[in-house]
C-alpha cells in the first residue's frame, strides 16, 4: 500500500530525486543513504532533531523504559485509534512517572495485519497515527523533557504490499526477487516450515503470478526478507540511518532471532508450536549481520540497541552482547514471560529459577533487559500477580517493584502502572482484533477440535489484554477516545484509572512513581550484585543487591495470604524501609508479610 509522500522544508530536492531515482539518476546531490531503484521508500529527508539530549555510553543501563502501544495510548482525533498527537499530548504524564526511555511499538505504513509489524514503507508514518511532521514534534518535545525514544526495527519481514515484495513477485528475474525467499513450484513441494500466524500453520505461501512459494515464518502478509543479499543488508542500513539522522534515541529489533536462513532450506522434521523457535533460533550468519550493522550503522550513533529472543539459551544470548564483539547493548529472552504460559497457575520456584539463571549470565558483562509483560503478553497481573479486586493493586505494586528492584533495564508496560488488568470483555472469538488468536482459532474449528478450550486459553492469554486502551479517566472509554474504541475498554476503568489514581497516596500509579525515584536515587539498584535467598521458598521471592558498602534486601510475598518469613542471620535493617507497598512494616526476627507486600530494606554492611 503506497501512501503519498510528505516533504519536507527540502520537499523539491526529494521529490526531484524521488523521480529521477526511478530512472537511475540523482539529483540535489543526494548521498548513499537514500535507497535506490524502483520500491524505494518515501524519500523524505531525514532531517536531525535539533534537540540533542547528553547520553553516557552507558546511559540506557541507567533508564528505565515506557513501551508504549500508539494504537491504544492517546487518540485525539475520535477514530478509536491511538495516535501522535494523543502521545504528544500525554507527554508531561509521561515524564511524571520517572521513567527516562518510551519505546514506541510500529508506527510506519502499514496496511496492519498485524497491526503494524508488517510494513510497507519504512519511512512513512501510518495515516492513522498523523503524519512525519507530527512524528518530529513528537521527538522534539520528548527530547525537551528529557525523554528518550526507541523506535521498533522490524526486518525480519516486511508487508507483502511493500513495493520491494510487489516487484519480487512480478517476475522471477525482477531485481528485487532475491529480497525474499522463494521455491519455484517445478521442485515440488517446498520443504516444512512452521508458521505461528497462518491459518494451517504453513509458512510457505503459493504465489501463482511466479508459480512459485514465498517464506512467512509469521501471517502470508508477511513474507520473509533474505538477509542472505548484501542488497537487502544495505537498504536496512539507510533506513536505520535515516531515523537515526532524525535524532532517535535506539532500536528495538523485533524477531531478529530469526532473519538468519540457509536458503537451502535442508529438512526439518518434527516442527510444531512447541519447537520451531529453538529450530529458527541463531541460524547461519547471525552474527556476521550484527557485526556488520555495528560497523555500518550502529558504531557511528550513541543508540541504545535491545533485541528480542536473542539465542536459545545464555550462553547465546551473551554472543549478542559482549562488548567485545561490538554487536548490541541488551538483550531480553522469552523465558520469563513464558513461566506459566499456557497454564493456570506458575511456580514461583520457576521464576526464581529464570531470573535467577539470567542474571548470573550477565553478572560481569553484557546487559539484559527485565519484563513481565509486553504487547505480546496478557497483562502482568492477570498473569503473575492477582487480579480480584481485593488484591490487584496490592500484587500489581509488587511486580512493578520485583521489576525496578532487578539488575537490569526494567521494561515498565503501559498501563502497568496503573495496575490494569485483562479484559473480560474479551470473550467470543469476534471480540478480538489479533491475527494469531483468530487464525488460530479457525485452524482449531477446522480440524474439529474444541473451541471452548480455545477461547478459555484466549480468555487469559490473548495479546489483545495488553493492548486495550490505556485508562485516562472515568469518563466515556475511559477517556481514550470520543468515538469508538477499536477495542473495547475494560469495565473496570471507573476506578482503575490515571486520574483517580493520580489523587490517592496509595494508588498503583504513585507506588509507580515512589519506584522510579528510589531507582534513580540508589545506584545499586542498578549496578548492585543480586544474590537470590530462600531459593526453595514457594511463596516469597527475597534477594540482596550489593555494591561496594551499600546493600539493600528485597522481600516479595508472592501470594494472597499473610506469609512468615525469618530473616536469615547476619541480615540486619540499617534504616526504614525504602519502598514498602503497605503502610506499616516492623522489623523482626521473622517477618510477618501482607498478602503481596513488597519491601525494600536497607541493611547494615
Amino acid at each position: 500500500m503506497l501512501f503519498p509522500v510528505f516533504l519536507h522544508k527540502r520537499s523539491f530536492c526529494s521529490l526531484l530525486s524521488g523521480l529521477l531515482l526511478l530512472t537511475g539518476a540523482t539529483a540535489c546531490n543526494q548521498n548513499s543513504k537514500q535507497e535506490s531503484a524502483v520500491g524505494t521508500e518515501a524519500t523524505a529527508t531525514a532531517a536531525a532533531d535539533t534537540t540533542v539530549l547528553t547520553k553516557n555510553p552507558d546511559w540506557w543501563k541507567e533508564t528505565v523504559v515506557y513501551q508504549l502501544y500508539p494504537r491504544s495510548f492517546q487518540d485525539s482525533n475520535g477514530d478509536g485509534v491511538g495516535d501522535l498527537r494523543g502521545i504528544i499530548s500525554r507527554l508531561d504524564y509521561l515524564k511524571s512517572l520517572g521513567v527516562g526511555t518510551v519505546w514506541l511499538n510500529p508506527i510506519y505504513a502499514s496496511p496492519n495485519d498485524d497491526n503494524g509489524y508488517d510494513i510497507s514503507n519504512y519511512r512513512q508514518i501510518m495515516p492513522e497515527f498523523g503524519t512525519m511532521q507530527d512524528f518530529d514534534e513528537l521527538l522534539r518535545e520528548m527530547h525537551r523533557r528529557g525523554l528518550k525514544l526507541v523506535m521498533d526495527l522490524v526486518v525480519n519481514h516486511s508487508s507483502d504490499e511493500h513495493q520491494w515484495f510487489q516487484q519480487a513477485r512480478s517476475s522471477r528475474t525482477n531485481p528485487y526477487r532475491n529480497y525474499y525467499y522463494w521455491w519455484p513450484a517445478e521442485k515440488g513441494t517446498p520443504p516444512a516450515r512452521y508458521s505461528t500466524f497462518d491459518v494451517k500453520k504453513n509458512a510457505w505461501a503459493y504465489d501463482s503470478l511466479t508459480n512459485s512459494y514465498y517464506l512467512h515464518i509469521f501471517s502470508r502478509k508477511q513474507p520473509d526478507l533474505n538477509w542472505n543479499n548484501p542488497k537487502l543488508r544495505q537498504e536496512v542500513y539507510n533506513i536505520m540511518r535515516f531515523w537515526a539522522d532524525k535524532g532517535i534515541d535506539g532500536f528495538r529489533l523485533d524477531a531478529f532471532q530469526f532473519v538468519a536462513k540457509d536458503p537451502t532450506f535442508p529438512p526439518m522434521p518434527g516442527l510444531t508450536e512447541q519447537n520451531y523457535a529453538n529450530a529458527y533460533n541463531h541460524g547461519p550468519h547471525l552474527h556476521d549481520y550484527l557485526q556488520e550493522m555495528n560497523r555500518e550503522v550502529l558504531g557511528h550513533y550513541n543508540l541504545m540497541t535491545v533485541t528480542e529472543g536473542a539465542g536459545r539459551n545464555p550462553t547465546e544470548a551473551m554472543l549478542f552482547v559482549d562488548p567485545a564483539r561490538k554487536e548490541l547493548g541488551m538483550t531480553y529472552h522469552f523465558e520469563g514471560t513464558g513461566v506459566g504460559s499456557n497454564s493456570d497457575t506458575y511456580q514461583l520456584t520457576e521464576l526464581k529459577r529464570v531470573f535467577t539463571k539470567w542474571d548470573s549470565t550477565f553478572a560481569h558483562k553484557g546487559w539484559q533487559a527485565l519484563d513481565l509483560g509486553n504487547h505480546d503478553q496478557p497483562r502482568m497481573v492477570s498473569k503473575f500477580g492477582d487480579d480480584r479486586p481485593a488484591f490487584r493493586a496490592a500484587s500489581a505494586k509488587l511486580l512493578n517493584t520485583f521489576l525496578l528492584t532487578m539488575r537490569g533495564t526494567p521494561y515498565c508496560y503501559y498501563g502497568d502502572e496503573l495496575g490494569m488488568t485483562n479484559n473480560p470483555k474479551l470473550a467470543k472469538i469476534e471480540d478480538y482484533r489479533d491475527v494469531a488468536a483468530r487464525n488460530g482459532y479457525q485452524l482449531v474449528k477446522s480440524q474439529g477440535g474444541d473451541l471452548a478450550a480455545y477461547l478459555k486459553n484466549l480468555r487469559r492469554f490473548s495479546r489483545d489484554h495488553s493492548r486495550t486502551p490505556m485508562q485516562w479517566d472515568s469518563t466515556a472509554h475511559a477517556g481514550f477516545t470520543t468515538g469508538t474504541p477499536w477495542l473495547p475498554v475494560n469495565p473496570n476503568y471507573h476506578t482503575v484509572n490515571e486520574a483517580a489514581e493520580n489523587q490517592d497516596a496509595t494508588s498503583v500509579l504513585t507506588h509507580f512513581r515512589r519506584a522510579t525515584a528510589m531507582r534513580q536515587q540508589h545506584r545499586v539498584l542498578v549496578y548492585g550484585q543480586y544474590q537470590l535467598l530462600d531459593a526453595a521458598n514457594p511463596h516469597i521471592y527475597a534477594y540482596t543487591r550489593t555494591q561496594g558498602p551499600d546493600k539493600v534486601l528485597v522481600i516479595l510475598n508472592f501470594s494472597s495470604e499473610v506469609r512468615r518469613w525469618p530473616m536469615p542471620a547476619g541480615l540486619k535493617s540499617s534504616d526504614q524501609p525504602w519502598l514498602n507497598n503497605y503502610s506499616g512494616f516492623t522489623m523482626e526476627p521473622t517477618l510477618m508479610l501482607q498478602p503481596w507486600q513488597a519491601v525494600v530494606l536497607p541493611l547494615a554492611q
